[in-house]
């Protein structure tokens, strides 16, 4: 792994949440790297590609990304306030999404599910 990757997998393992590239690469040059917005955009990428760290789309369209907390396929309960995510599983959605490719006769079938709220603390 290159060494600025495993820079951008560092400052997200030791975020809370998830980050947009933007926010990992302002970390990464307040830290004094040199590293380029590009570069980051790559490193998440491989990243993602990996399985090693989460990407969604929040209420806004914009990817964000956080370290995986699991290697098995889940999805996020995340507050759409603050951000905390909560990473959950859904057998029912699997099933489902299997049911439905099956159905109309597609393989390989995969799927993306995310599931926004407001946390307690946020609630409160």
């Amino acid at each position: 792994m290159s060494t600025r990757r495993e820079a951008v997998r560092q400052t997200l393992s030791e975020s809370s949440g998830f980050r947009s590239a933007q926010d990992l690469y302002a970390d990464l040059r307040a830290d004094g790297s040199k590293i380029g917005l590009t570069t980051v955009y790559r490193a998440l990428q491989a990243l993602s590609d990996s399985g090693e760290i989460d990407v969604l789309r929040n209420d806004d369209g914009e990817a964000v990304y956080r370290a995986c907390g699991t290697e098995t396929h889940h999805h996020h309960l995340v507050c759409r306030v603050c951000g905390t995510a909560v990473e959950i599983e859904g057998p029912t959605v699997e099933s489902w999404a299997a049911e439905t490719g099956a159905k109309h006769g597609f393989t390989d079938v995969t799927h993306t599910v995310e599931v926004f709220g407001t946390c307690p603390r946020c609630s409160s």
